[in-house]
């Protein structure tokens, strides 16, 4: 074969993929074109995601995830162990240790001197759930929680844990959780985008967009991050000078000139660009009507406390999230940062649970006043747990600790799970899972379970390999299943 020959063919090849690009896609952009333009007259319906999804009918139909950013520590929230009172400064015995990686900042200590909690546990409601006193609030709806107290992770550093529990892999470039369900299930409402993700606290962590990002999915079900100062998403004003009829009238021009560019290349992504510039306008209305929260009652105030009346903060974020429930939005994440506390943790956690406290259990207690709580699974927890053993000096009132992924607590409640239950169970020390172990795989599997998606079906070809949220692995956790 000449070089001519082959040039040719190539050329074939290349147009003939293109072509079948535009094939797949025309009617999707014809659609934006002819079907949301004007947009102004859109109104809310249903978008479907991936034909066959979900799988069986789910109990759930969306998700608030209330991520803790930093790992709280389960030894001094949920996972009450009396014994360790005893041995208050004793070192941690190797048996219990068994030789398990530690991170660098605490793989050099001398010892490793086992730190109680300060804070008092009692039981609650007819469950008779274990709470620390740090969360009076939590309390209150012991009865509505189901508690993991068996969660285990891979990953000992914080970005690769969080990455790996959004993602299902601890290296960036995977799509997140918000993302899988947007693609797989689609929207309830065409006004609002179908993952929203929001920020409260300082410190810890820095959090990177690609936590609630797309990755190799068309960017079209990436989460939207709204903001707590100026417009809540970025651009969502017109330009100075620029009226709504312009802006209608610019946009149709730009989406014929995205359709010549799209019959050309057959790039999908010019697609999304399109639906994605409709999407803006449309929240131009739907947003701020979203987050003017003037109309609340009083007595809403009352439930959530005070900070609820304060964008940016954790309070404002959940009460924001049962409005975005009400619309809704299939997937909801809040990210709370500051539970990185490898000192002054009594102090500092005491500030963590003031902030997040009220308004976590408000948010539960508001689902259930409105209904929606019946179709609506609510999660709560972080990346992984904290060690039994104290980080740095050990005093009479002070302690840190240090990153713990062997195991860790969260709590789920809704739609999908037995309330009232406590699964799983770790050893004296809150170092060893003895009973009913649940990978990060096995939650992510439960939480798409209770949508009705049968985790090892909802893929996406990449690289020639078909990917999902749990990768290889994985299995939905019956037990704790309604």
């Amino acid at each position: 074969m000449n070089d001519l020959t082959s040039s040719a063919l190539a050329l074939t090849r290349r147009h003939f993929l293109q072509g079948s690009a535009v094939g797949v896609g025309a009617a999707a952009l014809a659609d934006l074109l002819h079907g949301d333009l004007p947009a102004a007259e859109s109104k809310q319906g249903n978008q479907p995601g991936v034909s066959g999804f979900p799988n069986f009918p789910g109990k759930a139909k969306r998700v608030i995830y209330l991520f803790q950013s930093g790992a709280p520590s389960q030894l001094d929230l949920f996972d009450y162990k009396p014994k360790l009172a005893g041995l208050r400064a004793t070192d941690l015995p190797d048996s219990i240790r068994r030789g398990q990686r530690l991170t660098g900042m605490t793989k050099d200590q001398e010892s490793f001197p086992v730190a109680p909690t300060r804070f008092k546990f009692a039981q609650h409601g007819r469950s008779g759930a274990w709470l620390s006193d740090l969360l009076p609030h939590t309390a209150e709806i012991a009865d509505d929680l189901c508690f993991i107290k068996s969660l285990h992770t891979e990953a000992i550093n914080h970005d690769p844990a969080i990455t790996f529990i959004q993602t299902g892999a601890q290296l960036a470039g995977r799509p997140s959780m918000g993302a899988w369900l947007s693609y797989g299930l689609g929207s309830e409402n065409r006004d609002l985008p179908a993952f929203v993700a929001m920020v409260s606290g300082s410190g810890g962590q820095p959090l990177y967009d690609r936590l609630w990002g797309s990755g190799f999915l068309p960017t079209r079900y990436q989460g939207v991050k709204f903001r707590s100062l100026g417009d809540p998403v970025l651009f969502l004003s017109n330009p100075p000078g620029i009226s709504s009829p312009v802006r209608r009238r610019f946009l149709d021009d730009l989406a014929r000139l995205n359709e010549l560019n799209y019959q050309q290349v057959g790039d999908p992504e010019i697609v999304t660009r399109v639906a994605q510039y409709e999407l803006a306008y449309r929240m131009q209305t739907s947003v701020p009507d979203l987050t003017d929260i003037s109309k609340e009652p009083e007595h809403v105030f009352d439930l959530y406390g005070q900070d609820a009346r304060k964008p940016g903060t954790f309070a404002f974020n959940c009460l924001l999230a049962r409005r975005l429930a009400e619309r809704g939005v299939r997937f909801v994440q809040l990210f709370h940062r500051g539970w990185d506390q490898h000192a002054q943790l009594p102090e500092k956690i005491g500030d963590q649970c003031r902030a997040t406290d009220q308004a976590s259990a408000a948010l539960l207690k508001d689902l259930k006043r409105t209904g929606l709580l019946k179709d609506t699974l609510v999660v709560w927890g972080g990346e992984f747990g904290r060690t039994v053993y104290c980080q740095g000096k050990l005093t009479a009132e002070d302690y840190g600790r240090d990153h713990h992924p062997r195991c860790f607590t969260v709590w789920l409640a809704g739609a999908g799970i037995k309330p009232g239950v406590t699964y799983g169970a770790t050893d004296d020390f809150s170092y060893n899972i003895t009973q009913d172990p649940v990978h990060v795989h096995d939650l992510n599997a439960t939480i798409m379970h209770c949508l009705g998606i049968n985790h090892a079906q909802l893929t996406f070809k990449f690289q020639g390999r078909h990917h999902r949220l749990t990768d290889v692995h994985g299995e939905a956790v019956s037990q704790i299943l309604a």
